[in-house]
C-alpha cells in the first residue's frame, strides 16, 4: 500500500503523524482516504478538481503533472509539496 508522507504543516491534523499507509490507486483516492481518518486535511489539499495551487504531488521519485488523476503502486512513497518556483 502506497505510503503518504505528511507535510509538515499538515501534520496537526494527523495529531502528528508524519506518514499514513493508506489503500489507493490514485492520488484523489489517497486524499480521500486522508479525508476519512483525518477530516479536513481534503480542503487543505484540494480546490475543486484539482490540487491546490502552489502543490505538486511526487510519487516516488518523479513530480507528477497529473495531480488527483496520478496512478500509484502498492510501494510507492507519495509526497505532497510546496511548486517551486524561480526567476
Amino acid at each position: 500500500m502506497p505510503s503518504v508522507f505528511i507535510p509538515p504543516l499538515l501534520r496537526t491534523l494527523t495529531g502528528g503523524q508524519d506518514v499514513v499507509v493508506l489503500d489507493g490507486q490514485t492520488v484523489r483516492e489517497l486524499i480521500e482516504q486522508l479525508n476519512e481518518q483525518f477530516p479536513g486535511i481534503r480542503e487543505r489539499l484540494i480546490d475543486g478538481d484539482h490540487l491546490r495551487s502552489g502543490l505538486s504531488v511526487a510519487i516516488g521519485t518523479k513530480v507528477s503533472s497529473r495531480g488527483l488523476t496520478s496512478k500509484t503502486q502498492p510501494n510507492d512513497e507519495v509526497h505532497f509539496l510546496p511548486a517551486i518556483g524561480g526567476g
